[in-house]
């Protein structure tokens, strides 16, 4: 059996994905700050009788988080997924005339060097197996200047960049690079509904025929207001 992690796991996107994938076979790592949640997951997946283990630990700790890939990597044999999606909270956004350095290293430590580091550690492993996928899932401002989300929009879109070129460099070995932009709330039973998410990702793993999609299809960038 193959296994999926999920990086910033919650109740809502990160339970969906780990659902969805282990309807399709998976085991399932989950992995965030969060233990009460982290709880919630394991349970649901368990009355589904999909095997699942939770690891804690705070994206923005390095060391816990590489302790937890490794510790996830140990329990399960090898990681042949890796979804990074964690979400510190619309509160962390800053608009661009408000932008400090300050509010722009908070997103740099919360989401782009956990992902490099998140990276690091399953990629050896896929490039010697000649399989694999890391997923990344941003908010809209990878791909769109959305001002008042500023120093978001500057390290999502460098999320992308990263994930471009990881796409790029490793299409030839194997190894799927997948980036899911979501331009909508995620909320259930509304057009971001997380089951919803997780069905459009799966897909997209699962047939490999582009490197992204927006969330939801057809959307309209410009029709975003404050």
């Amino acid at each position: 059996m193959k296994t999926v992690a999920i990086i910033g796991a919650g109740s809502g996107l990160g339970l969906s994905l780990a659902k969805k994938f282990g309807e399709k076979g998976f085991k399932v790592a989950a992995i965030s700050r969060n233990p009460e949640k982290l709880s919630i997951i394991v349970s649901e997946l368990k009355k589904l009788n999909i095997e699942a283990q939770s690891y804690v630990a705070d994206v923005t700790d390095l060391a816990a988080l590489k302790q937890a890939i490794q510790a996830a990597k140990k329990d399960f044999g090898h990681i042949d997924v890796l979804e990074f999606s964690p979400y510190a909270g619309w509160d962390k956004f800053t608009s661009v005339l408000e932008i400090t350095p300050e509010s722009v290293l908070e997103q740099v430590n919360s989401y782009l060097l956990p992902a490099v580091l998140s990276v690091n550690e399953v990629l050896p492993d896929m490039i010697n197996n000649g399989s694999g996928a890391i997923l990344f899932t941003t908010g809209l401002s990878a791909m769109f200047p959305l001002p008042f989300v500023g120093n978001g929009g500057i390290v999502m879109s460098g999320i992308r960049n990263y994930a471009t070129n990881l796409y790029n460099e490793l299409k030839g070995k194997g190894i799927f690079v997948g980036h899911l932009s979501i331009g909508t709330l995620i909320q259930a039973d509304t057009a971001g509904d997380p089951d919803v998410i997780a069905e459009a990702w799966y897909n997209l793993y699962e047939k490999k025929e582009r490197f992204e999609e927006i969330f939801p299809q057809g959307f309209d960038p410009t029709k975003i207001s404050n």
